[in-house]
């Protein structure tokens, strides 16, 4: 009998997850509340607290949950990546689909929200982390032997580029065009990166000498 109620218990945790989600995407979070959560998930709304505590926390999870789902489905494509060209593809793509399915939405929602509050705040943090870590280590990966390695910070520009795509999110409702140039841009630099990876091993040298002469 235990199993049966603690299943029932994750199913409706997992309810009241799914509810907002669903709020925040379509309403935006502030109308979150556990009277609408309730009502997405077709669930009683003392439920939120019983389970979370509060909706803040509620939220807070649903964000974390629901990143670390969508950044799984990816692991095996950011992990096949061999260049930057490849890497900046992969996140256009990533981009198209999550703003379709309303996952960048989410997290640019959670963002607003943690202007007043230090768990959204966390909550977006480590969600924004989940897509940094794989960033970061394909950058690692593709960057290793380039003359560009000794210049390049992956961790910097790891936060760089995953923050400024959910930027771009944002800047999608008021300038879409823009956001479409930002995105070319950031393209052609990873042309210019991929060239350099694939100089002689004379140009290479020429390159990291240039490379440490300007940093000294």
């Amino acid at each position: 009998m235990g199993t049966g109620r603690n299943s029932s218990s994750q199913d409706t945790k997992q309810r009241l997850v799914d509810g907002v989600l669903e709020v925040v995407r379509r309403q935006g979070i502030t109308a979150v509340s556990a009277r609408s959560v309730a009502t997405a998930a077709g669930a009683n709304q003392a439920l939120v607290f019983y389970h979370f505590g509060s909706v803040e926390e509620l939220v807070a999870q649903a964000c974390i949950s629901a990143t670390e789902s969508r950044v799984a489905l990816y692991r095996d494509r950011f992990a096949a990546v061999t260049t930057v060209g490849e890497l900046l593809s992969l996140g256009r793509e990533i981009r198209t689909a999550e703003r379709a399915e309303g996952n960048l939405a989410l997290l640019a929602q959670t963002l607003a929200g943690a202007q007043g509050s230090e768990r959204l705040a966390e909550a977006t943090r480590e969600g924004l982390d989940k897509w940094i870590t794989e960033v970061r280590t394909a950058l690692e990966r593709v960057l290793a032997g380039s003359p560009l390695a000794e210049l390049a910070d992956p961790d910097g520009l790891a936060h760089a580029v995953s923050t400024g795509f959910l930027g771009l999110t944002l800047f999608d409702t008021v300038d879409p065009d823009g956001a479409e140039q930002a995105v070319a841009a950031l393209e052609q630099l990873a042309v210019l990166v991929d060239v350099l990876d694939g100089l002689g091993p004379v140009a290479t040298r020429a390159v990291r000498a240039k490379l440490r002469k300007s940093l000294s």
